[in-house]
């Protein structure tokens, strides 16, 4: 063998084994760390839907929280980014177990790659924040069984949501607004008032709007605007991350033009637990006010009822007030205003779940636009809700970014 193996396992049982390389080994090409377990952080959650969203945004939320703890504790440099790969690893392969080989052979690759002194205590360091902040979130009620947790819904009524066609589905999330905040000690001075009156002039107009251009055979509709409604139909966790990205990768050719580290750390984790904060707002609000989606309300409220109408896309499994992805838009905008900055440069993006679409972006306020308008013309929600949400979620954000305010996480 060409390189001299030494056995590095980190304190505790669960950890993974790593190679170290000897000095006389040949140079390896140099990597972005934090890119790369950005990376494999996104690899390991994968395409999700909407009742596994907050549960993933969590392990977003601890990976790089522990990650942020690590980097404070060790030497900067090389030291730095070993105990960020290790914070990310061991929070990666406690909650996603059967991803274990994969993260363990990145693990090694990225300690092979770098020339640290004591990389047993950088690893350590990285394993023990990664647990100390999962022990302290246990029992947040953010795990997919306490979110998803059984909801009978109400008897039908005017206004009152119901499970919707085709599948009638059980409804989901319901327990969502009950899970433990990142931030904010409480969302209930961040709950919005109740929804428009049925008789409300922004009510009917926002039904009109719906009946419209959300129907699946519309003809108002442009094709450009069902593009946009199809690529942000996607979770918003997935559509959010290759954004995120945008702003902690490296820009320009030069080392210098980078964010430090652990800035760079710092706004991963802050805009996952200012998100995740924006998330159990939208929920707590949502089963609170139990308001009825486009569908129901064209198929059987007394304006004009069309018993055939149907949604362009498929219609989510909880009530309609306030949108959960324009609260998650507008609490990511709001993030990324505050702690990144403008975008340095035009974005292009995919969707995970329209492949054949992507869209490019010069501003964090065009996502949110696009997130507010794909809603209505996807025919599953209200205008003025998606416009709501989207405040709710920039106020949850700022709130939690308020209680921050430099101090550990």
């Amino acid at each position: 063998m060409s390189r001299r193996a030494v056995l590095a396992t980190a304190v505790g049982a669960g950890a993974a084994t790593v190679l170290i390389p000897s000095s006389a080994d040949a140079a390896v090409p140099r990597a972005d760390t934090l890119l790369e377990w950005y990376d494999l952080t996104a690899t390991t959650i994968g395409v999700i839907t909407g009742p596994q969203q907050v549960t993933n945004s969590r392990t977003w939320a601890v990976a790089w929280i522990a990650a942020w703890r690590a980097v404070s504790a060790v030497r900067p440099g090389a030291d730095a980014e070993l105990a960020l790969a290790a914070a990310v690893h061991e929070t990666l392969i406690t909650t996603n177990p059967a991803a274990a080989p994969a993260l363990d052979a990145a693990l090694a690759a990225t300690l092979a790659r770098l020339s640290v002194r004591r990389p047993e205590r950088a690893v350590a360091v990285g394993v023990d924040a990664a647990r100390a902040v999962l022990a302290e979130r246990a029992g947040d009620g953010l795990d997919l069984a306490s979110v998803n947790r059984p909801y009978t819904p109400p008897a039908a009524a005017p206004g009152v949501w119901q499970p919707t066609p085709p599948a009638f589905a059980t409804p989901v999330q319901s327990g969502q607004g009950d899970g433990r905040p990142f931030l904010v000690r409480s969302v209930e001075p961040l709950q919005p008032g109740p929804p428009p009156a049925l008789d409300s002039a922004v009510y009917l107009r926002d039904l009109a709007e719906s009946r419209a251009v959300g129907a699946v055979d519309s003809t108002v509709r442009t094709p450009q605007q069902t593009a946009v409604a199809r690529f942000w139909s996607q979770s918003s966790l997935n559509g959010f991350t290759p954004a995120l990205r945008t702003t902690v990768a490296p820009h320009g050719s030069h080392a210098v033009d980078r964010r430090p580290l652990a800035q760079r750390i710092a706004l991963i984790a802050l805009f996952h637990a200012a998100t995740i904060d924006a998330q159990i707002t939208t929920y707590k609000a949502k089963y609170r006010y139990l308001f009825w989606r486009p569908v129901t309300a064209i198929r059987t409220g007394s304006v004009a009822p069309d018993p055939l109408w149907t949604p362009f896309l498929t219609t989510p499994a909880h009530p309609e007030y306030p949108s959960g992805h324009t609260t998650y838009a507008g609490a990511a905008q709001a993030v990324l205003d505050k702690l990144a900055g403008p975008p340095r440069a035009a974005f292009s993006l995919t969707s995970a779940v329209a492949t054949d679409v992507t869209l490019t972006y010069r501003r964090w306020l065009e996502l949110t636009r696009d997130n507010i308008d794909a809603r209505v013309w996807e025919g599953v929600h209200f205008r003025n809700t998606d416009e709501l949400g989207a405040a709710v979620g920039r106020r949850a954000a700022l709130a939690a970014l308020a209680r921050w305010h430099g101090r550990p996480l």
